[in-house]
């Protein structure tokens, strides 16, 4: 039995050291031109080609010798397969070579780069190179790795968090890629703030960039003609949140707690917004309410009154954003609502308490959790949204524009540009901490891992009618807007020669079988493949960091995790222009050369998204007692098992929420796309801004409608795979027809 003990406590370290030791005797330790998933490298010169070698070739040809300063680090490490976890010299060689070998791995391909030396300083001390390397592959990521986990599982031998090697490799692995793909670039982009124009730092720059008067200006209230930008977003995001909330709310009750009997259209129905590409929204609403649209031109003739622009600005920004983003705050409350017990409810009405107080005083404040969230997530969306601004915002100036402005306009002002940004993350993290001040230290625990026998309490009148009310407003709203989508894509010119035609989705959807099988040869199949492998790709990806990310903060504490659950949710508070913008500066020399590549847009789509699964799974993590993991522990199960066997089973809303919506943003994403696309990856999206900049409107509308009928074929892909979570509650009919 020892044997077997000590035999399954080295079964970890040792599967590490063959990652990385293959990494650096079998796999190119360099990137490769084909890209990350290419392997003609297999076939072309390896492993001889120094293109193509592994670390020990390139050594054993004389080339690239400081990589051979990694080796005694994973070789000491072999040490500790020979001792006992409870030895002291266990966790110290781990944490040692752990530590060291990532440090001078990561300094390498700091230090040196395409010309040699990184810095005169080296050059001047040490004299040239004469030697250079490329950004890192397969073996340096390989053996990073494994220098990364042998690093946290010696930290656990010494007792962190328990001892627990799955918690500890957890937290240190969202620490590292948090790190690598969210603080180094946005710290490489905040950089620039600082630098004037003689391209030195200087903090009296800084200074002047971020209280300029552009963005505090408060004359819109004094009786100027427009306010500053910062107190614009800061306002449109306040409006979009409270809004997106209630209506997400109002979404998830019916859903959930009335006998509507349409809820599965319902619930397609509150997701087509967020898998339409926001500058469509946006044109179909000019189309409506525009100085020449539908309903403008139909009631100033009725009314006789003169059309005006009122649609171009907060109005307009706010409806789109609105339409765009109450599906992110339904997607959060529907998984809380569905988890409040209806058994306490029960109890409620048993000590008399009517229906109007049940829901006031005992449903509505367990939802506190979803609705904080939800109105985070809007807000967040709202500040960092561009698309919307982008197309109606007219003289309403927001933040994320002015820093699209600030990089691709004629003044090309980079340090604009991030002082405007840290503009923006200071209201993030402002809502953030209300957020987390609202909800306080209190409980909202309603699944406690007992059978739950209640049925759900009818919502009362004076709930029930508004909530109809609105919902279907809003619906008939959203098909409005659909229909005039959906007709524009059949039209010879929009608004101009209304002829019916297919030659749209001709164009761009063509295809023919020939002698080699079926030809793509619609202009729009390339981005459409490309689109769907970087979403497919991603989707799970964002998913499962967010999800273990969000099992880290609710389920263990550790120190540091005010600061961890801030780095997560960072990402989320900085526009896509800035997200685009930071990787190409950040990724585009080594060590990390990723500019160009399908990698580059699956990581910033995975760091892009990756808050909302983690939002979705703390309101529903909120919700389960942390006796079902106390109790899978005592008998005999592990954090992996748990985590897997107990807690994901009942996440299976939040995991459809992280799932759907990680994928139809990576199919409808703009702004950071716009930066990091390529000729070899171009995404749906740039393709089609493409066609709309040659005023091709019926080919972007045509696309944008397929791209429709695609997400919302895969997102009911992912609600039948995923299912739903069964709780053991009783049959019966929850709530009254309306």
């Amino acid at each position: 039995m020892k044997t077997e003990n000590k035999a399954f406590a080295h079964s970890t370290l040792l599967l590490w050291l063959i990652v990385g030791w293959a990494g650096f005797c079998l796999v190119p330790w360099y990137g490769i031109e084909d890209g990350f998933f290419g392997f003609e490298w297999l076939s072309d010169g390896y492993p001889f080609d120094p293109d193509y070698a592994p670390a020990l070739f390139l050594i054993l040809q004389g080339k690239k010798i400081w990589l051979a300063s990694v080796v005694p680090f994973m070789i000491l490490p072999v040490i500790a397969l020979f001792r006992i976890k409870s030895d002291p010299v266990f966790g110290k060689v781990l944490v040692v070579c752990g530590a060291l070998g990532f440090g001078i791995l990561l300094g390498q391909g700091f230090i040196i780069g395409l010309k040699g030396w990184q810095f005169g300083w080296l050059e001047q001390l040490f004299g040239p190179l004469g030697d250079r390397q490329f950004g890192m592959g397969y073996g340096a990521l390989f053996m990073a790795s494994a220098f990364l986990f042998i690093f946290t599982q010696g930290i656990a031998a010494r007792g962190a968090v328990n001892g627990d090697v799955f918690v500890v490799s957890s937290i240190g692995f969202v620490v590292t890629i948090v790190a690598i793909f969210v603080f180094f670039p946005i710290i490489s982009m905040l950089l620039s703030a600082f630098i004037g124009e003689d391209k030195a730092y200087s903090i009296s720059v800084f200074i002047d960039k971020i209280t300029d008067n552009r963005l505090w200006s408060l004359s819109c209230i004094t009786g100027g003609q427009k306010c500053g930008a910062a107190w614009n977003s800061f306002a449109l995001a306040v409006l979009v949140g409270i809004t997106t909330t209630v209506l997400g709310l109002a979404f998830a009750l019916v859903v959930t707690r009335t006998g509507f009997r349409y809820k599965k259209l319902l619930r397609a129905m509150s997701v087509l917004p967020i898998i339409t590409p926001p500058f469509v929204i946006g044109l179909a609403i000019i189309l409506l309410f525009g100085l020449s649209g539908s309903f403008t031109v139909f009631f100033s003739d009725l009314f006789g009154f003169q059309p005006t622009r009122w649609v171009y600005g907060l109005p307009g920004i706010l409806i789109a954003q609105i339409l765009a983003f109450t599906p992110i705050a339904f997607l959060v409350m529907i998984g809380v609502v569905e988890g409040v017990s209806p058994s306490m409810e029960e109890a409620s009405q048993t000590l008399r308490a009517n229906k109007w107080e049940t829901f006031v005083n005992v449903s509505l404040p367990l939802m506190r959790p979803g609705i904080a969230n939800a109105f985070l997530l809007g807000f967040i969306e709202s500040m960092a949204d561009f698309g919307n601004p982008l197309v109606l915002g007219g003289n309403f100036d927001v933040l994320s524009t002015e820093i699209f402005y600030a990089i691709v306009g004629a003044q090309y002002d980079q340090a604009r540009a991030a002082s405007i940004a840290l503009v923006l993350l200071f209201f993030t993290l402002a809502a953030f901490y209300a957020q987390r001040f609202w909800l306080g230290k209190k409980s909202y625990t309603t699944m406690t891992g007992k059978g739950d026998s209640g049925v759900y309490s009818q919502l009362p009148s004076r709930v029930s009618k508004p909530v109809f009310l609105i919902v279907a407003a809003w619906t008939a709203f959203t098909l409005l807007i659909y229909a005039m989508i959906f007709y524009g894509s059949f039209v010879e010119l929009w608004g101009v020669n209304n002829t019916l035609t297919f030659k749209h989705y001709i164009t761009a959807f063509s295809a023919r079988i020939g002698e080699h099988g079926i030809h793509w040869t619609g202009s729009a199949w390339d981005s459409f493949w490309t689109t769907l492998k970087i979403a497919g790709i991603s989707a799970p990806l964002t998913a499962a960091v967010g999800l273990v990310t969000a099992y880290l903060l609710t389920r263990q504490n550790f120190a540091g995790k005010n600061a961890f659950e801030f780095g997560t949710m960072l990402s989320f508070a900085i526009p896509g222009t800035v997200i685009g913008v930071s990787y190409i500066l950040a990724f585009n020399v080594p060590p990390l050369e990723l500019t160009g590549t399908g990698i580059i847009l699956v990581i910033s789509f995975v760091f892009r998204n990756m808050p909302v699964g983690v939002r979705a799974g703390i309101a529903s993590m909120t919700q389960l007692d942390k006796s079902l993991d106390e109790s899978s522990l005592t008998l005999g199960a592990n954090s992996w098992q748990t985590f897997i066997n107990v807690i994901l089973p009942l996440l299976k809303p939040a995991i459809l929420a992280a799932l759907v919506y990680s994928f139809v943003r990576a199919m409808t994403a703009i702004s950071a796309v716009i930066f990091l696309v390529s000729a070899e990856y171009n995404m749906a999206t740039s393709y089609i801004i493409g066609r709309v900049e040659n005023n091709d409107y019926g080919l972007a509308i045509a696309y944008s409608t397929s791209l429709i009928a695609v997400m919302l074929t895969v997102v009911a892909l992912m609600q039948l795979i995923v299912g739903k979570t069964k709780i053991g509650r009783r049959s019966g009919q929850s709530g009254a027809k309306p």
